[in-house]
């Protein structure tokens, strides 16, 4: 990776004073027009003075605008800018992460077959599971120590990409109690939908309780939507019975993780 004088990551790496700026146009992003300076202030160890100094500079650079006292707003082009800066760091973490820590890491994984320390083997995904096997693939690694078939494996040295597909997600929509609850779903859909899922998880009790009037346990219900992310990441096709209003801001969280959906409408006429 190049830097550059002109590269944002140069420069926010490399300058504690681009660094406080990123921080406080993000503060002033996320509570404005209400700015309190004493609270971004402890949050980042610095004194209200300098807080005050920063955001009267990022004013007459036109990246804040001051629309009364103590009332800020991040203009278009500080939104550029935070998004120049964010953009770059997480190209950077994403190399760390692919292209540094891979190949310093001991990932475990499943052993598909008997395999001893300094095999080579091919890595792959399988049921939201990490396998080692001898058979050559797109991912790469070298074993630490012997295992047995179906034991826990290390393998380091972790070269290429592995394979993976992400799961769909079936978000499918139940109406709270006091629109008639588990009463008013359509039970054969909601077990068409559930039969394919190789995870069900309930957000709601009117959710839950339509599963099981359905014949159908959920695999999660405590931290369920966390979960069916999870499990979607790993190649898993989910579906996530869900109560109404918690459904917009499930599909937000979605949108926001990037990960593929197809929406149901189980509530019945």
């Amino acid at each position: 990776m190049t830097l550059g004088a002109k590269d944002p990551l140069y420069s926010i790496l490399r300058s504690k004073r681009e660094v406080s700026r990123l921080q406080i146009l993000v503060e002033i992003a996320e509570h404005q027009p209400a700015v309190r300076q004493q609270e971004i202030a402890e949050k980042m160890g610095v004194t209200p003075q300098a807080i005050s100094e920063y955001i009267r500079e990022l004013v007459d650079e036109g990246m804040v605008s001051a629309i009364g006292r103590g009332n800020y707003e991040v203009t278009k082009s500080g939104i550029e800018w935070v998004l120049a800066n964010a953009e770059s760091l997480e190209s950077y973490a994403r190399h760390i992460r692919r292209d540094i820590i891979q190949q310093v890491s001991v990932w475990a994984a499943i052993a598909d077959e008997n395999l001893h320390k300094d095999d080579e083997v091919g890595v792959y995904m399988k049921d939201g599971f990490l396998y080692a096997g001898k058979s050559p693939l797109a991912a790469t690694g070298m074993v630490v120590a012997d295992a047995k078939k179906g034991q826990d494996v290390g393998v380091a040295r972790l070269n290429g990409i592995i394979e993976h597909k992400e799961g769909m997600i079936h978000v499918c929509k139940v109406p709270r109690i006091q629109h008639g609850g588990s009463k008013k779903v359509k039970r054969a859909e909601l077990l068409a939908i559930t039969r394919e899922a190789g995870m069900v998880a309930a957000v709601g009790l009117e959710a839950y309780i339509a599963l099981e009037a359905a014949g159908r346990k959920p695999d999660m219900f405590f931290g369920a939507r966390e979960g069916v992310i999870e499990a979607a990441f790993h190649g898993i096709e989910c579906a996530i019975i869900i109560v109404d209003e918690e459904f917009t801001d499930f599909l937000k969280r979605l949108e926001s993780v990037e990960l593929a959906y197809v929406i149901h409408d189980l509530i019945a006429p």
